[in-house]
């Protein structure tokens, strides 16, 4: 009896514990179903809940980390990579995937802890050393100077018409400003299950420059129960390309296959103050999101952000042509100029062709910073510089837009200080500032023919004008540097020279990105091919070294020719030969063989005792009629011409 209620308590026991784990993985269930959805307020509480209750896994850890820092709020973001990294990985057994060690490097830099977040982006780089972020830590190591170097271009200050939570977005309509918002008073109670806040709006305001301005939503056509925001129009003010959540004809939010409401460009236009109904835009998906338009000046590109196939990161920025009959080209992906593995959003073009754009993949000062590079005709986008401090903060700073003429324009961010999460400030700078482009100009100096690197070559680099603008000696890897630094897209001459060389020039032109190095691999052609099983009498075009008839001392003649063989081992003390003599058919066989063996060691002790070179260096014996180069054997008539061709002595090379 007491055995058998013994067993009981023990299976009860069990199926306590059973259930127990069954309701915890329920738990963790619901909030990453919740997480995955991007529902990052309800996953963040049921993961809290998990944590207080003692289930310290690495996915509570990461997902909890990840709820805080996709939606801006960096020092709880930091709180909880803190615990992935102390004991995460420990808990969970497994490795943590090095997109956490960037994320929280940027978490750690929007609490300006800059040295903890270059230690943790030191671990990124090990362990994803070729994403284009870690190259850029490598190259950019001292990039907080750098950006005080580029910084005081602007004044800021915070406008009138910000409240209490989210205003983004300024675009310019007219005089007046169109911006983003979900403020309470006019937007409603239906709330976005990402950060438990209304949707957004468009709202224009008529006048910026006073204290209480008027506001109003944009246009009721134009502005939905769900999220529209980030607009453009047209220099005529005519048509507006803007951002709105996937909703259909229908009045219902359309996702894509896991669940998720995605971002769509729509493009409306106006007639007489009425805006026709918005209209799709054809290169939209329900998979992926397409959102933050901006237009180049002549209004024949549009600019967005999306994560559509193709893009390097979570999201890229793209280009598409507007075709005259009002259509659209094929999406073009900006390039890795612009494009990392991180974040590119919110493009604004100037009327310059200044692309302005925030990023958290380039060097910054923590959360999304401000970009910009210059447009090419053909549209090709150059080198990314920051625009520096105040605009950039450890916050997230976007959304950027200026005028060329006035200097005056508007931005976006969630710094301290401001009225809500996001706030609009106004931008003044006298002028457009197009930061310096320099280089270092870098190469290896190598034989043409062999390819092996040569040491001590001397390395002038001149410009077109043929000035002298440095010069190097290749060091034991064949390798020079000037350091400049050297500006950008510009020509210049290169020339190399080194003894048993003849003189060589080449040309190059500087790239595109500041900071950059412009190689150069530079080839010099020996004076003499001294190649291995060569025949230096080939080599140096000897005249034939002739003999007297049945003599084999060496005539004036034939001791010209052999001071050449003197000189070239003279100037090459490794060079190795092998003298070999020949005789033509005429005459017996023993006989030949015997004056060619005479003739051959003549010719050898003239260039050992002449030349002073040591006997180890040169071997040789006589082949008589044995090798013959033509057909002229014994009892074949031929010509004195052909007989000539088989009475030679070759000095073959041995080694070099």
């Amino acid at each position: 009896m007491r055995q058998r209620l013994y067993k009981n308590l023990i299976l009860l026991m069990v199926c306590a514990l059973s259930l127990g784990i069954q309701a915890q993985e329920k738990r963790v269930k619901e909030a990453t179903d919740n997480y995955d959805e991007y529902s990052y307020i309800d996953a963040r509480n049921l993961y809290l809940r998990l944590a207080e209750r003692g289930v310290n896994t690495a996915e509570v850890y990461k997902n909890l980390g990840d709820s805080y820092y996709f939606t801006a709020e960096y020092q709880e973001a930091v709180k909880w990579y803190e615990k992935l990294f102390s004991d995460g990985t420990e808990t969970a057994g497994e490795t943590i995937d090095s997109e956490y060690y960037f994320r929280f490097a940027q978490a750690l830099k929007s609490i300006e802890l800059y040295d903890l977040a270059d230690a943790q982006m030191e671990k990124f780089n090990q362990l994803n050393g070729n994403d284009s972020r870690a190259i850029k830590f490598q190259k950019e190591r001292n990039y907080l100077k750098e950006i005080e170097e580029r910084s005081g271009q602007y004044s800021i200050s915070p406008v009138f018409f910000n409240s209490e939570l989210q205003d983004f977005g300024p675009s310019f309509y007219g005089e007046r400003v169109v911006f983003s918002s979900n403020r309470k008073s006019v937007t409603g109670d239906l709330k976005h299950n990402w950060n438990d806040q209304p949707f957004l709006d468009l709202f224009i305001v008529e006048d910026t420059s006073v204290e209480n301005p008027e506001i109003s939503r944009l246009a009721k056509e134009l502005n939905t129960p769900y999220h529209e925001s980030t607009s453009v129009f047209s220099d005529a003010g005519d048509v507006i390309f803007f951002t709105r959540n996937n909703y259909t004809k229908k009045k219902k939010l359309r996702k894509d296959e896991a669940g998720t409401t995605k971002l769509k460009l729509f493009r409306s236009v106006r007639n007489n103050e009425e805006w026709s109904k918005p209209e799709e835009l054809p290169f939209n998906s329900d998979e992926y999101s397409t959102a933050h338009p901006a237009l180049s000046p002549d209004g024949n590109t549009l600019y967005f952000a999306s994560d559509r196939p193709g893009t390097r990161g979570l999201s890229d920025l793209w280009k598409v042509a507007i075709l005259d009959n009002g259509g659209f080209g094929e999406p073009v992906n900006l390039g890795d100029a612009v494009n990392t593995e991180g974040r590119e959003t919110f493009p604004f073009v100037t009327s310059a062709n200044q692309l302005f754009y925030a990023s958290d993949g380039h060097s910054g000062l923590g959360g999304l910073d401000i970009f910009t590079s210059a447009l090419g005709d053909n549209g090709t986008v150059t080198e990314t510089v920051t625009v520096g401090k105040p605009l950039n903060s450890s916050k997230d700073d976007f959304g950027l837009i200026l005028n060329d003429h006035t200097g005056e324009g508007y931005f976006a961010s969630n710094r301290d200080g401001g009225l809500g999460n996001d706030d609009i400030y106004a931008v003044n700078r006298e002028k457009i500032i197009v930061p310096p482009c320099e280089q270092t100009i870098t190469g290896i100096v190598r034989d043409r023919d062999t390819q092996e690197i040569i040491p001590g070559a001397t390395v002038e680099l001149r410009n077109l004008d043929n000035e002298l603008l440095g010069t190097q000696i290749s060091d034991t890897q064949g390798r020079v540097s000037f350091g400049g630094p050297f500006p950008c897209e510009t020509p210049y001459a290169i020339r190399a020279s080194k003894e048993k060389y003849n003189p060589g020039e080449d040309s190059l032109r500087t790239g595109t990105e500041n900071g950059g190095v412009a190689n150069l691999d530079l080839s010099l052609e020996p004076k003499l091919r001294l190649r291995v099983g060569d025949d230096l009498a080939k080599v140096l075009n000897l005249n034939p070294i002739y003999f007297d008839f049945d003599k084999a001392y060496i005539r004036p003649d034939a001791a010209y020719e052999l001071e050449k063989v003197i000189a070239v081992m003279n100037e090459y003390p490794s060079l190795r030969i092998d003298v070999r003599s020949h005789t033509d058919s005429r005459g017996r066989d023993a006989y030949n063989l015997n004056l060619s063996q005479r003739r051959n060691t003549s010719t050898k002790e003239y260039i050992i005792n002449k030349g002073f070179i040591n006997s180890s260096r040169i071997t040789g014996r006589g082949y008589g009629e044995t090798q013959h180069v033509n057909q002229c054997s014994n009892g074949v008539k031929c010509s004195e011409e052909e007989h000539q061709l088989n009475r030679r002595s070759e000095f073959i090379i041995v080694s070099r």
